[in-house]
C-alpha cells in the first residue's frame, strides 16, 4: 500500500525544479505488511540504467505471482518467462520499462528452506 507519494513540484523550492523534473518522484513510501519501501526518481541529469542490481519479490500465492509478472511485463525485457520451475511453482526474471531487473517467485517451500539455512 502507498502510504506518501510526492512530487518535485509539491517541494518547497519548486519553483526552481526544471518543467520537465515536476511529475518526478521527490519522495515514495509504501508499506508491505510490517515493511517500509521508500523510493525516489533519479533526476534526469544523474540518471543512469541500472544493471547491478535486481530486485526479487517473493509471492504467496501462484495468482499473485502471475498478476505482478502481468503488471511488470508491459515494456519489459523478459530473460525467463513465467513459468514453473524445479524449485518453484512459477518464477519469472525480467527487466522492466523502468530499466529495474526484477525476479518474481511463488516457493511453497520458502519457509522451510529458511528454517534450514538457520540451522547450519
Amino acid at each position: 500500500m502507498i502510504t506518501t507519494m510526492m512530487t518535485h513540484s509539491l517541494q518547497a523550492r519548486a519553483k526552481d525544479v526544471l518543467p520537465d523534473q515536476k511529475t518526478a518522484i521527490l519522495y515514495a513510501r509504501m508499506s508491505i505488511g510490517e515493511t517500509g519501501l521508500m523510493g525516489s526518481d533519479v533526476l534526469s541529469e544523474r540518471f543512469q540504467p541500472m544493471r547491478s542490481f535486481c530486485l526479487s519479490l517473493s509471492m504467496n500465492s501462484i495468482d499473485g505471482t502471475e498478476r505482478i509478472f502481468a503488471l511488470l511485463f508491459d515494456g519489459a525485457e523478459i530473460f525467463m518467462p513465467m513459468q514453473e520451475t524445479f524449485f518453484a511453482l512459477r518464477f519469472a526474471m525480467l527487466r522492466d520499462r523502468f530499466g529495474a531487473s526484477r525476479r518474481i517467485i511463488n516457493d511453497p517451500n520458502r519457509k522451510r528452506i529458511r528454517y534450514a539455512t538457520r540451522q547450519r
